[in-house]
């Protein structure tokens, strides 16, 4: 009898334990510790560039300095992205006290149309080779940022770079990228030169732990930095100086190679295209949820789905439904399938028409009618967008195109669906005591990358993300100028006024689907910032992925392999068709600011090799 009555309390104890885990009554153990910081934190996609945000800050830098020296080191070493890629920030400047965006993204080239693809008989622009690049957004958004924001000189905030340029011990994750793409990398002469080391062997690319050399990427570095060292000797400021490293990237020698290394591909690019493309500040959009005021870039990013998301969710006790539930994944998985419908039909780039309803999509009443949609019984498959201009005052222009039978490409998922729904892109999160704040999500020209000449850089396959028939979303179609929607999207939060997290992760069309459920985690479930980074998510593929065919899965929900038997099986009664996977969280790399301590908390996830560096 006492053996029965021991055994049912330790029965009862586990129960209780798995319970409590379910409504994170407590805080759990992480697999990396949490990062602590009272002077400054640099976080990134790779060990060695987060050690060069470090280099920066102890040389006297500010937050925005040495988000710069990250970013140029990730993109030294190809941390699924390259220089000639695509760059977004959100910056919080703390003498004006707001938020600022930098909208570094390139544009289609001159003749990029949709008749010049569907004459070569495409459904979208290609995925890979130069007819997928637009204009190098990356060095013109961090010359800007660095000269607009920073304290240093380029030469002191490339040094990092320059030095892994001119070789470093390359990292496994990226030499096996090299060895799995290849055949690929061989179509493109420039490429095969820089990466395939062993050219001939069984084993072409670099082994891991090998030293990398780029010579011809080191000389465009210095190119840059001598530019700007010129300046300085003819009496220039600093930030004139840096606008001169600008001036030789986009229309001097740099742009002359870079354009003819690209037209020698295959591509389309014009010195002219360079030479018009401009970094453009802007203002964020923004939405407040239960007092906490976040911001995100415009609609040329898939950021305001999140905003939407979290305005259609006040609507919810989410904190009532307890943690990962089936009852709170099934109602924050059909929020997130009503605002990425609507992403996928009216978000484009603002600065050509036609016009996004940016102003309906975000309001408040606009959630609250689409939060009606949601019932509790059943997954709905057949989300459709709404209707977002009765909520600006206006008709919708676009309802022969709502009204038609929606498109559905829809596939199984296999593996490479699934590295295209997550491809490319690193973030870079930094801060520091004098108020600074950085998020960055840059990405593009990912290995495989075509390099454009002699220049050492990867173009951006961008491209991608553009269709060619406006029933799709007419918003997004493309055309010479014009800037694709893309997934990258920084997060900052403000609370009363004040940084209160920043927060950013790679991972194409799931990055906001999991920013949404980091920032839940701790304003619901008051979880540490390194909890919320390594918490059990869940992906939606019900969305129409930005990359290769835009394919989707209706109904389908990934979910971690820790979700228990019993979610699992309530969602399935759902109707939901379930997947699973080790490591849902991320990787999402984060700051929280402990105002009471004056300090900071950081998070980067058990998942690939993100890093930080705290002081």
């Amino acid at each position: 009898m006492r053996k029965s009555c021991v055994t049912l309390f330790f029965v009862l104890c586990s129960l209780m334990f798995l319970w409590a885990q379910s409504f994170n009554t407590f805080p759990v153990s992480t697999q990396k510790p949490p990062l602590h910081g009272k002077h400054w934190m640099a976080i990134t996609g790779k060990p060695l560039a987060a050690t060069a945000g470090a280099t920066v800050f102890i040389q006297g830098g500010n937050a925005v300095d040495a988000s710069c020296a990250m970013l140029a080191a990730t993109c030294t070493m190809w941390d699924v992205l390259g220089w000639g890629g695509e760059t977004q920030a959100l910056i919080y400047h703390p003498e004006l006290q707001q938020v600022i965006a930098v909208n570094a993204l390139g544009v289609a080239p001159t003749g990029a149309t949709s008749s010049f693809f569907r004459d070569k008989g495409l459904k979208y622009p290609p995925q890979y080779g130069a007819l997928a690049a637009i204009t190098p957004g990356t060095p013109g958004g961090l010359l800007v940022i660095l000269a607009e924001f920073g304290t240093m000189s380029l030469k002191e905030v490339l040094a990092p770079a320059v030095q892994l340029a001119s070789g470093y011990p390359i990292d496994a994750q990226t030499a096996h990228s090299i060895e799995r793409e290849k055949d690929r990398i061989r179509e493109w002469p420039y490429s095969a030169r820089v990466f395939l080391t062993h050219r001939g062997d069984e084993r072409e690319a670099p082994y891991p732990g090998e030293i990398f050399v780029q010579t011809d990427l080191l000389l465009t570095l210095h190119k840059l930095i001598d530019a700007e060292q010129q300046a300085l000797t003819e009496g220039k400021s600093r930030k004139e100086a840096i606008y001169a490293a600008y001036d030789r990237f986009y229309t001097g020698d740099i742009a002359q190679e870079f354009v003819r290394g690209c037209r020698e591909q295959g591509g389309l690019l014009t010195m002219s295209d360079l030479k018009n493309w401009k970094v453009i500040q802007e203002e964020p959009v923004t939405t407040n949820y239960r007092g906490v005021d976040i911001y995100k870039l415009r609609e040329w990013t898939q950021g305001p789905v999140l905003l939407q998301t979290l305005n259609i969710l006040e609507n919810f006790d989410l904190k009532a439904m307890g943690y990962n539930t089936s009852t709170y994944i099934h109602t924050v998985y059909q929020a997130m399938n009503l605002s990425y419908a609507d992403r996928d039909f009216y978000y484009g780039d603002p600065y050509l028409p036609p016009e996004e309803p940016i102003r309906g999509l975000l309001s408040k009443t606009y959630a609250r009618e689409r939060s009606r949609l949601i019932t509790a019984e059943r997954n709905n498959p057949a989300f459709l967008p709404g209707d977002p201009y009765p909520y600006e005052g206006k008709s919708n222009p676009w309802l022969h195109y709502l009204k038609a039978t929606q498109r559905d490409l829809t596939s199984d998922i296999d593996e490479q669906y699934y590295r295209d729904f997550v491809a490319g892109t690193t973030s870079v999160i930094a801060a520091d005591t004098s108020g600074w704040v950085v998020s960055m999500t840059p990405s593009g020209g990912w290995i495989p990358a075509c390099i454009a000449g002699n220049t050492g850089i990867g173009m951006s396959q961008r491209m991608q993300s553009f269709v060619l028939d406006p029933a799709e979303n007419p918003f997004n179609v493309v055309a010479p100028g014009k800037r694709p929607r893309v997934t990258l999207t920084p997060s900052l939060a403000l609370k009363d006024g004040k940084p209160y997290l920043a927060f950013a992760k790679q991972g194409g069309d799931e990055q906001d689907q999991l920013l949404l459920q980091f920032f839940l985690n701790i304003a619901e479930f008051g979880m540490t910032v390194q909890e919320a980074c390594e918490s059990a998510g869940f992906i939606s593929h019900q969305m129409f992925s930005s990359f290769g065919d835009h394919i989707r899965q209706p109904g389908s929900l990934v979910l971690n392999s820790k979700i228990p038997e019993w979610t699992r099986s309530e969602l399935q009664r759902k109707g939901y068709t379930l997947q699973f996977r080790d490591r849902t969280s991320g990787p999402v790399n984060a700051i929280l600011f402990d105002w009471s301590n004056g300090a900071f908390w950081g998070g980067s996830s058990n998942h690939g090799e993100d890093y930080g560096i705290g002081w």
